[in-house]
């Protein structure tokens, strides 16, 4: 598998993003993580969608590990430091949940609460349902589970065409897209950054094309055992969706009526939020967490 690397000078000065780079290794390759907070602390595992990278969650991770939680928050494989195969075909939906399970367990975290939205829900909350021993919460935003049994929002297969088609790929705009916030250039720019050229946004463009629009999909029938495992899961479970993501929006009821866990939750909605709320409301969305932890200790 040809892999490329992003030059670290793409990362120097990135406004509000001075945490000090960690890696490890998943299926040969590097994968790069912000740790922050105690070693020794609870985990809250921040996880990221397409395209976006652990950029995204700047604004939460002060207030979470000021609160005294070690805050991990990796770059997926394709996007941010972590390294970036050069072939469309070398991203699956499979490939991504085995490197997540293996990253997990490589540091050994447990009585995980997660956070996931976009791709970042795709992957996490697969792996919460096949290795629910290492996670005692989960929050969710903006994301799902699709299985292909349901029809897809018009939103997204337009997304899905563009990713795939498209000569023009431009992640930064991509990201201002999906939000209610007017981005400064400079934050334009550290999204673009992990993506010197059209060779480093495969993965990128190929996960709109992995999410399961058909029943008979490759990752369908996982899906739905990862479906199957929720309406079992008694562990607490939160939905943060914001109001003003096209995707996702309303998709947060499924979650509340299915998981047990979710029951007599506080579940809220971030008010004049993009997709991308973590850039929108990211402080916000930090205090939802905590007041989420400390009320299902």
């Amino acid at each position: 598998m040809k892999t490329l690397r992003t030059p670290d000078e793409r990362f120097e000065n990135l406004p509000d993003y001075d945490f000090e780079p960690h890696y490890t290794k998943v299926g040969g390759m590097r994968m790069h993580y912000v740790d922050e907070g105690p070693e020794d602390a609870d985990a809250v595992l921040l996880l990221h969608g397409e395209p976006s990278w652990s950029y995204l969650y700047r604004h939460m991770i002060p207030p979470l590990t000021a609160a005294g939680l070690r805050v991990v928050t990796p770059d997926l494989i394709g996007f941010g430091k972590s390294d970036k195969p050069v072939s469309k075909s070398d991203y699956s939906y499979a490939g991504h949940v085995h490197w997540m399970r293996e990253f997990i367990e490589d540091l050994d975290l447990g009585n995980i609460t997660l956070f996931c939205q976009d791709w970042g829900s795709l992957i996490g909350l697969r792996v919460a349902a096949e290795n629910e021993h290492r996670f005692a919460r989960i929050a969710l935003g903006n994301g799902g589970l699709p299985t292909g049994d349901q029809t897809m929002p018009d939103a997204f297969m337009k997304w899905r065409a563009f990713a795939l088609h498209s000569p023009y790929f431009p992640i930064g705009k991509i990201v201002q897209k999906g939000t209610t916030t007017k981005l400064r250039d400079g934050v334009v720019a550290a999204y673009d950054a992990p993506f010197p050229s059209r060779k480093f946004k495969a993965g990128a463009r190929m996960f709109p094309a992995l999410v399961p629009v058909r029943p008979n999909d490759p990752a369908s029938e996982a899906n739905r055992r990862a479906w199957d495992a929720f309406g079992r899961w008694e562990k607490p479970f939160l939905t943060a969706f914001s109001d003003k993501d096209p995707i996702t929006r309303g998709g947060d009821r499924v979650w509340q009526k299915h998981v047990p866990g979710a029951q007599d939750q506080k579940h809220v909605t971030i008010e004049g939020a993009g997709h991308f709320l973590q850039e929108d409301k990211g402080e916000e969305l930090a205090n939802v967490l905590l007041e989420f932890i400390d009320s299902n200790p």
